[in-house]
């Protein structure tokens, strides 16, 4: 029988790559509340202009200067990789099949890239370990603009962090939730009724409506179980328009069949093949004044 993968590097079929970042949106909260931007690899930056309000000019007067004030964000490449170990009788299967292999593989591989973004946008930790990256110096949790939750109802510190917000001259128009704190307003009911408060909010990571926010909900926002110690994260508020991110280098999936690519073995004498997918995104954050964060009081 025929090998259903050849040797070396192997090119995911165009119809897995060209939807990946509808993928990434899926997994990750970043992606959706915040649009992706084209990016060549490597260190850049972004830059942004203000020039102020229009100027009156009466009549006959004299018109005055307008003042630029540009903002340049670096935006840095981070790297992450999921290898995957299978069995070498997976060489072996019928060539009909092949692209049921490649489906399964993606399927293991796909969701924990997605989460990646999250992980390092909010957080700046390998998600492997849950350790704190250095090279990662731009972090939502990072914003000095925080809320504490305690018992009262949960649109109070939804309230209190737009507040914060606005006052830094932002408009608090997205929100990314924990799924332990979203909970408390997907149950919310009227006084006295079995109405839903939030009908139209949806526990996941596609985009719905809490409140008047985009909101997405996952539980990389509080990075539970993941994180090296416990980062008591419940909500990020703000514009999240002013994180800049982006792939710089599209997911490929290789095929490796010699050596110990993640140290659990030589492949050859384990009877066994390794699958590798690496993603290099970029990102920065404009301004962290343009989020508040919302914490765990009691943690």
């Amino acid at each position: 029988m025929p090998a259903i993968l050849t040797t070396g590097a192997i090119t995911v079929p165009v119809q897995y790559i060209e939807p990946w970042l509808g993928k990434v949106q899926n997994g990750s909260t970043i992606a959706a509340l915040s649009g992706a931007l084209p990016m060549l690899f490597g260190n850049g930056s972004s830059m942004t202009f203000d020039i102020g309000e229009a100027e009156y000019v009466g009549e006959g007067a004299n018109k005055g200067p307008s003042n630029i004030t540009p903002t340049v964000k670096t935006v840095k490449p981070f790297k992450f990789h999921k290898t995957v170990r299978w069995t070498d009788e997976v060489k072996w299967a019928d060539e009909d099949h092949q692209l049921q292999v490649v489906e399964q593989i993606l399927g293991l591989i796909q969701p924990s890239l997605s989460r990646a973004l999250d992980y390092g946008v909010f957080h700046a930790i390998n998600p492997a370990n849950g350790a704190a990256v250095a090279a990662m110096t731009d972090r939502l949790t990072a914003t000095t603009s925080s809320v504490e939750v305690a018992a009262a109802a949960p649109y109070t510190y939804l309230d209190a962090a737009d507040t914060l917000v606005l006052a830094n001259g932002y408009v608090p128009s997205d929100v990314a939730l924990d799924p332990s704190f979203a909970a408390r307003f997907s149950t919310a009911r009227g006084t006295n009724s079995e109405q839903k408060l939030y009908p139209n909010f949806k526990l996941g990571t596609e985009v719905s409506e809490l409140d008047g926010h985009r909101a997405s909900v996952s539980k990389t926002v509080g990075a539970a179980g993941v994180a090296a110690s416990a980062t008591n994260l419940k909500a990020v508020v703000g514009d999240f328009s002013g994180i800049r991110w982006g792939i710089q280098r599209q997911v490929g999936l290789e095929m490796i069949e010699y050596g110990d690519p993640d140290g659990q073995g030589d492949l050859k004498r384990n009877n066994q093949v390794a699958f590798r997918a690496e993603v290099v995104y970029g990102w920065g954050i404009a301004d962290l004044g343009a989020f508040a964060k919302v914490v765990d009081a009691v943690a």
